[in-house]
């Protein structure tokens, strides 16, 4: 029997309570601080906007500060609180929440709560991130564009409350999870910054050249760059519409048959994409025909490691025209040595990149089994009230 196990068969062996946040705490608005208002030197404080971006299941350090004078108006959550976004354009991010476990109080801004309670304080966090509390306040969100929740809809979500004991083994089993997606997070990270070093050192010319002979080519030589068209007039099917963010929809008919090397003409311009079978491309990215001395994933990798946005001289929207692409000159070795380097970039990006293998894969598996136990954890058999208990 696994520790919880007996904790739960010692200390609730009937059930779980269920109480509604309102009874167990109290909420506390925040208000009064903007993101102009961060200070190089002063005192802690949290912007519900890093609640979303920057902050995990707990902090002990703010990554902000406010001055002093305005440190001392604000409200301030102290440690053991739960810091709470009430505002988004997503309604699963509408209440996500971080403990504050640093030393001292911190200073929080509008659109967030503080709550007070008397439970362990990642135990509340992770209930917060549970589907239990998602299902729960869906019906306490108001809003169009933008979803809110207020303080009297979180006050009516109810949260088990198993002995304290229990809360901190729980949190003690969760905390191993989310360590190791860290670690692993950490790892593809690093992988990914040795895979842009490696990358950019196999297709320098230095290192080109040490593998053979190599000339240089201007890719209009090499590349038919050709012009994207509408779609809009095609019904659906299974043939991918890229843009310059990616695919966009599928439509029945195609424009061409890879292997291909789209490139963004408009907006995110290091978006760069290899296809393979039948495609669509819209106005905001070329496709391109390769010449069979170019070997067409060699051409990828090249393109990418290029940068293409810091080609960009537009002073709007970031764009690329087919004169500037075509005039740009690239080291070609022996199409041997392009294979070669080809299906060595290919593992290393299968490796940092694939969803479907290496990390990112692997980080997604260890996520969804994460989200299965923390919500088969939080999940209890609720306690029968007793006549005396329901008066």
């Amino acid at each position: 029997m696994s520790r919880l196990a007996e904790l739960i068969a010692q200390l609730c062996p009937d059930g779980v309570e269920y109480r509604p946040l309102g009874e167990i705490g109290s909420f506390v608005r925040g208000g009064g601080l903007q993101k102009t208002d961060f200070v190089e030197q002063g005192k802690p404080c949290v912007h519900y906007g890093q609640i979303h971006t920057r902050f995990g299941i707990f902090i002990e350090e703010a990554v902000a500060l406010v001055s002093d004078a305005q440190y001392d108006r604000l409200k301030r959550a102290d440690y053991g609180d739960l810091l709470i976004a009430t505002t988004s354009e997503d309604d699963e991010a509408v209440g996500k929440a971080t403990a504050w476990l640093g030393s001292g109080e911190v200073a929080i801004s509008g659109d967030m709560f503080y709550f007070r309670h008397s439970l362990d304080p990642k135990y509340v966090s992770y209930f917060f991130a549970s589907s239990l509390f998602q299902e729960q306040k869906r019906p306490y969100l108001t809003g169009a564009k933008v979803r809110r929740i207020s303080d009297k809809g979180l006050s009516r979500v109810r949260i088990p409350v198993p002995p304290l004991e229990v809360q901190r083994e729980i949190v003690r089993i969760l905390d191993r999870f989310t360590t190791l997606e860290a670690e692993l997070e950490a790892e593809l990270k690093a992988r990914q910054t040795q895979y842009e070093h490696y990358r950019n050192h196999l297709l320098s010319y230095a290192s080109l050249a040490a593998h053979g002979r190599v000339k240089w080519c201007a890719l209009g030589d090499l590349v038919r760059i050709c012009n994207g068209r509408d779609y809009k007039a095609l019904s659906a099917g299974d043939v991918p519409v890229y843009g310059s963010g990616g695919v966009m929809t599928y439509v029945s008919d195609y424009l061409s048959v890879g292997p291909t090397v789209l490139i963004p003409r408009k907006g995110s311009l290091d978006n760069i994409y290899f296809v393979e079978g039948r495609f669509w491309t819209v106005d905001t990215i070329f496709y391109t025909e390769i010449d069979d001395a170019l070997h067409p994933k060699f051409f990828f990798h090249y393109m990418k490691q290029m940068k293409l946005s810091r080609m960009n001289e537009a002073a709007g929207v970031p764009s690329m025209t087919q004169r500037k692409l075509s005039s740009i000159r690239i080291p070609i070795p022996s199409y041997e040595e392009q294979q070669r380097i080809a299906d060595l970039l290919d593992r290393f990006d299968a490796l940092v990149n694939d969803i479907s293998s290496g990390l990112p894969a692997e980080i997604a598996a260890r996520r969804a089994q994460y989200e299965h136990y923390r919500d088969r954890l939080l999940s209890f058999p609720e306690k029968a009230v007793s006549g005396s208990d329901a008066s």
